[in-house]
């Protein structure tokens, strides 16, 4: 198994980063895409030590949402800062994650708007997939991504938490769906619907960890161990075995990026 989508270079972990990290590989997860603030040198200083305890560990690297606003003047310098990531940091394998969050509204929306325009064309120039968070934004997201007529990048769209006519929507612009831990949540049957409806060659798993423990941990911090508990109820809405899931969103996971 292959988690897609945590953040183990955040503080949540520093304190005991290497039994996270062999509780993951005593569960089965191969590998995880770890997810880096482009702003954040603390935290870029961090995934040099998850790199050390987890070789095969990747990462993605762009300015969040919640951070556009301090590139509200220049939102282009949020692209100059992701350039100079993309060279420095070493094993990028996308940008992200990058979107738009209306829920919490931490920057003005058209400075949102503009960082995530920015960070797109990086995407494209360096052809790298995308990491995408959307949340209370589907129609500004979808729009920009399909600016000029149609979809110029590859990605995925993390943390789906959506029914099957928001699944249909996403899958149309090519990207891959990631399923989080909100899939066991009991009141969650929309979305195991919806990942039934998910082709099987565009469906990925995550935990977005240290948030959204599945049940029956929810509450409790999330670690990369837990996309196993993820992958089971997501094979058992599929009508598949564990083992079956395991080697299809691995194999999505790798292919996409390039793992």
């Amino acid at each position: 198994m292959i988690d897609t989508h945590c953040h183990l270079a955040g503080e949540e972990f520093e304190a005991d980063l290497p039994e996270v990290i062999a509780r993951a590989k005593q569960a089965g997860v191969d590998a995880a895409v770890v997810i880096l603030a482009a702003q954040d040198d603390v935290e870029l200083t961090r995934w040099q030590r998850v790199r050390q305890l987890w070789p095969e560990a990747r990462a993605a690297v762009g300015v969040h949402p919640h951070q556009a606003g301090a590139f509200a003047t220049d939102p282009e310098a949020a692209a100059r800062l992701l350039g100079e990531r993309l060279d420095s940091v070493p094993d990028v394998r996308a940008v992200g994650e990058i979107g738009l969050d209306y829920h919490y509204d931490f920057s003005p929306r058209e400075v949102q708007q503009a960082v995530f325009r920015a960070q797109l064309q990086v995407a494209r120039d360096r052809r790298l997939p995308v990491v995408i968070h959307t949340r209370e934004a589907e129609a500004d997201t979808l729009g920009i991504l399909g600016e000029g007529g149609r979809v110029e990048t590859t990605g995925v769209f993390h943390c789906f938490s959506g029914d099957a006519a928001a699944a249909a929507r996403a899958l149309a612009t090519g990207y891959y769906l990631s399923i989080p831990g909100i899939v066991s949540f009991p009141r969650a049957s929309e979305l195991r619907e919806a990942v039934r409806t998910v082709p099987r060659d565009r469906l990925l798993v995550e935990t977005d960890s240290p948030y959204l423990a599945p049940t029956p941990l929810r509450g409790k911090r999330n670690e990369p161990a837990h996309v196993v508990r993820v992958g089971n109820v997501i094979a058992e809405s599929l009508g598949i075995s564990s083992a079956e899931l395991d080697a299809l969103v691995s194999a999505n996971a790798r292919r996409l990026f390039r793992l």
